[in-house]
């Protein structure tokens, strides 16, 4: 610690904020200790309650640097209401990442665990005034679009929060660019944006999606049972067509009958059709063939 007289109180004070960031960032609030900040700073103990008071107070100076240091950069970036839209999309996603880029660690303190006696201008304070400010704009660009109001303020929760959580991921693991980053959050938003209902709705799980489905169901159904019963007649009818032959398959003298008599339907059906004759001739031929088989034997007409 012999090198503890060579800071000025000024530079002595921005060590241990510099210190404090460092471990709230790595560790959060809850887990850094007072004498683990003056080890690191290699100062005393008494030095840090010198110019602090403690560890809520390193904290609360830290965390209001890194909120001046982004609400400014976020302001700045939505100063220009006139700009194209997609403009400002583009510049808030890009000073995001820009600040998650260069102060990662008053990053990482913002969206860390806070203490319960957190002061109101806390991260969530700031993401909330973002969000205030995106919903004006969006108001703007609802009304030149013709769309409801209704929404803006949700639609405004999730653009911020979107940028914020995907900054948060791409903290701990940064395999691509910051531009080539951006460039997906303004693409998702953007054409999500350009691409909105009047009137959105969920279109497979909401409870008139499932009246619907069910409707549908109950009409198919009917529609099944409607085919089945039409099938069922038909295959009556078939099955009724088919019971003669059936019988005739049997074996035994009624077996026989029924063949004969399909035989005598058979021809019946496709002789063609003589003219009528006239009785006289009719009786004639009858006496004629009764004449003939007179005096013949059973074993003759077999």
């Amino acid at each position: 610690m012999g090198n503890s007289s060579r800071m000025t109180s000024f530079q002595r004070r921005e060590q241990l904020i510099e210190v404090g960031r460092a471990l709230f960032a790595a560790k959060g609030f809850e887990a850094t200790s007072v004498e683990e900040i003056a080890t690191n700073a290699k100062v005393s103990k008494p030095i840090v309650y010198e110019h602090f008071g403690g560890k809520e107070g390193l904290y609360a100076v830290v965390v209001d640097r890194e909120m001046q240091t982004l609400t400014n950069a976020l302001a700045t970036a939505l100063a220009e209401p006139s700009e194209h839209p997609r403009q400002i999309v583009e510049r808030a996603a890009l000073t995001l990442l820009t600040y998650i880029e260069e102060h990662t660690d008053g990053f990482q303190v913002l969206v860390r665990d806070s203490p319960s006696t957190d002061p109101a201008g806390s991260f969530y304070s700031l993401l909330g005034d973002v969000s205030i400010r995106v919903e004006d704009l969006l108001t703007e660009a609802f009304k030149k679009q013709h769309l409801p109001a209704r929404g803006v303020p949700y639609y405004a929760q999730m653009l911020v929060g979107m940028t914020v959580f995907t900054g948060q991921y791409w903290a701990d693991r940064r395999k691509v660019g910051k531009e080539q980053l951006a460039a997906y959050i303004v693409d998702l938003a953007w054409h999500g944006l350009s691409r909105l209902s009047p009137r959105p709705e969920l279109r497979y799980e909401s409870e008139k999606a499932r009246r619907e489905a069910s409707r549908a169901a109950e009409r198919a159904a009917k529609e099944t049972a409607r085919d089945a019963q039409r099938n069922g007649g038909a295959d009556a009818g078939a099955g009724a067509a088919g019971t003669i032959p059936a019988a005739a398959s049997s074996d035994g003298p009624a077996a026989d009958d029924a063949s004969a008599a399909i035989s005598t339907v058979s021809i019946v059906s496709t002789k063609p059709v003589q003219p009528s004759q006239p009785a006289s001739r009719t009786a004639k031929d009858t006496a004629g063939k009764v004449r003939h088989t007179e005096g013949l034997t059973d074993s003759d007409l077999l």
